[in-house]
């Protein structure tokens, strides 16, 4: 009965140490010189067309700061940074003639969160 004890008590410690063995390191990464890899260049027929280059339009005004942003003459978005307070977009609707207000450019559904105690 010992012998089989013994046997079973090495298989085990021998399951053991198989389990927590390590994969050997990965060799380290080369050190480069930039934080971020360059973006791959453009298609030529891209890069040639000048029209696909958001136009960037700055208003100064007193109270706040005006970047009207068009892409081939067309107004895509106004975004509006007050001197006070947090910047928030205009967007222009289908039909071009009044403005919806958001918080970011992201399209994606977005859940009601109030916050009710603060700390």
């Amino acid at each position: 009965m010992s012998t089989r004890f013994a046997l079973l008590a090495a298989a085990a410690l021998i399951a053991v140490s198989a389990a927590f063995a390590q994969a050997p390191a990965p060799p380290p990464l080369p050190e480069s010189t930039s934080a971020a890899p360059p973006p791959p260049p453009l298609p030529p027929d891209v890069a040639a067309d000048a029209e696909l280059e958001p136009q960037v339009t700055i208003i100064r005004r007193e109270d706040n700061v005006l970047e009207e942003v068009r892409i081939k003459g067309e107004l895509r978005y106004v975004k509006v940074t007050p001197r006070h307070g947090r910047p928030y977009f205009l967007i222009p609707d289908a039909s071009g003639h009044a403005f919806i207000r958001r918080d970011s450019l992201d399209i994606s559904l977005k859940v009601p969160m109030w916050v009710l105690f603060s700390f």
